[in-house]
């Protein structure tokens, strides 16, 4: 392990059960943003070092959920929840290998790589911790600089001290070695029985080490979330954060930011113009001069350039391609391709399945596990018969058809190039290149319907009462 790599390691306390969440889900696990809580922290962690995160209540998700998305962290186990300094005591060994440590708390989704990378650079030895000016100081402990620096929990301070608002943020940059000497003398003799991380302090003063306190000009990096309307709140600042940055970096322009929420994971690749009440989720892609109108939802969806999407259209897992028009009212997902000049419209689902390019899908029809060609038109009320019941079968169009209305495509079936089915039809047969094909009962005119329906009913002329 090179100097640099020993330098600085990174600890994540991610073993609360977070009890005031009322929860199943681990605290850290809550989401914010449709992203764990702990994604935050790690995003904005992970470039500074290697990260070992403690792990306890619900642990088995949170290791399954690191081990799938942040596959180079370290994941160590505190089996009993004996206070912050026994967490730590979990990751000594761990710890041996490096000069320096930050340790933070997992339901901090709020802190960024900035901050944390301030607090390491103004890090001068010793212990260090971060504390921030609160309006409210109530539940923090209160950070004392004479004579010496300390930490004085709100229960134990006096009323001079109680009227501190310069807080303990609960984030601390501290030196391997004496650490691991001051962990050895944490004791619990508490009214939680518990290892106090914040105890070590004394450890440092006493072996005659700098002692520092990293005061940080905004609260909201070390904002901690401790119930479901601090986790609501923390979504809101992480939005408008986010959004902030894209209408400011790359020209998006949302017309009422307070009511479109995007994650952290979406890009957009240049001038967009977003309408409100829209959701972006997952690992969106929105090219240039893309617009969203209300009321949509795309989620790991990829959107060419100059494509416009209408209200109330829903994308999933699907692309696509340059100056797409797609809505009011569609549903695509299943990893469907939406191709360059096409145009998905009101009341259609396409589900896996391929729209050529220029091909028109306008109204009322399903396109599932389908393959259309080029310049593809589709009558209204088509749909492809995709399901026997047991299996699903494909459907392949190809370029320049004409499917007539209301036609059904029983799969597995072709239609070849130049093809045309006649509305209402019922295709169960392989199509040949410019043929059409016409698939329902010949019509029959019967005449004297009246005529007919008496016989039907086995009467005469009803007798007006």
């Amino acid at each position: 392990m090179s100097a640099d790599e020993r330098s600085l390691a990174i600890v994540v306390l991610a073993a609360g059960k977070g009890t005031r969440m009322k929860s199943d889900l681990p605290k850290v696990m809550q989401p914010v943003l449709e992203e764990p809580m702990l994604y935050h922290v790690m995003r904005a962690l992970a470039p500074l070092g290697p990260v070992a995160v403690i792990v306890g209540h619900g642990g088995d998700v949170v290791e399954y959920y690191l081990d799938s998305n942040w596959p180079d962290t370290n994941v160590l186990w505190q089996r009993d929840q004996l206070g912050t300094g026994h967490a730590v005591m979990m990751a000594k060994n761990w710890l041996s290998g490096f000069d320096r440590v930050l340790i933070v708390n997992g339901d901090m989704p709020l802190l960024t790589t900035d901050t944390a990378r301030h607090i390491s650079d103004s890090h001068v030895g010793g212990c260090s911790f971060a504390t921030f000016s609160a309006e409210d100081p109530s539940g923090y402990g209160r950070v004392l600089k004479d004579p010496r620096v300390r930490i004085v929990e709100e229960k134990d301070c006096s009323e001079e001290e109680r009227a501190l608002t310069e807080v303990n943020a609960g984030v601390y940059l501290v030196d391997v070695p004496p650490l691991l000497k001051g962990l050895k003398e944490l004791g619990r003799d508490n009214s939680q029985g518990e290892y106090y991380l914040v105890d070590i302090l004394d450890s440092f003063h006493r072996m005659g080490l700098p002692v520092s306190a990293i005061h940080l000009d905004s609260s909201d990096d070390v904002m901690g979330v401790n119930n479901p309307l601090e986790l609501a709140e923390v979504g809101r600042i992480l939005r408008d954060r986010y959004l902030k940055g894209w209408m400011i970096g790359e020209g998006v322009k949302c017309i009422d930011p307070s009511s479109v929420w995007i994650g952290p994971e979406v890009v957009f690749k240049g001038e967009a113009i977003i309408y409100p009440n829209v959701q972006i989720w997952g690992k969106t892609e929105i090219g240039r001069n893309v617009t969203v109108e209300s009321f949509s939802v795309l989620r790991d969806a990829v959107v060419g350039d100059g494509s416009r999407i209408n209200g109330y259209v829903r994308i999933e897992d699907s692309s696509l391609g340059r100056q797409v028009k797609a809505g009011p009212f569609c549903y695509i997902r299943h990893r469907a391709d939406v191709s360059d000049e096409a145009f998905v419209g009101k009341f259609v689902e396409v589900k896996k399945s391929l729209i050529g390019k220029g091909s028109k899908v306008p109204h009322l029809s399903y396109m599932g596990d389908a393959t259309l060609g080029e310049r593809v038109n589709i009558g209204a009320g088509t749909i492809t018969c995709n399901y026997d019941g047991e299996n699903k079968h494909k459907t392949s169009i190809g370029d320049d058809v004409f499917v007539g209305s209301d036609t059904m495509l029983v799969a597995p079936v072709k239609i070849g190039d130049n093809a045309m089915t006649g509305a209402g039809s019922v295709i169960t047969k392989d199509v040949p290149d410019g043929a059409l094909a016409i698939g329902r009962a010949r019509q029959r005119n019967i005449e004297d319907r009246r005529g007919l329906m008496k016989k039907k009913s086995g009467g005469g002329d009803r007798v007006k009462q």
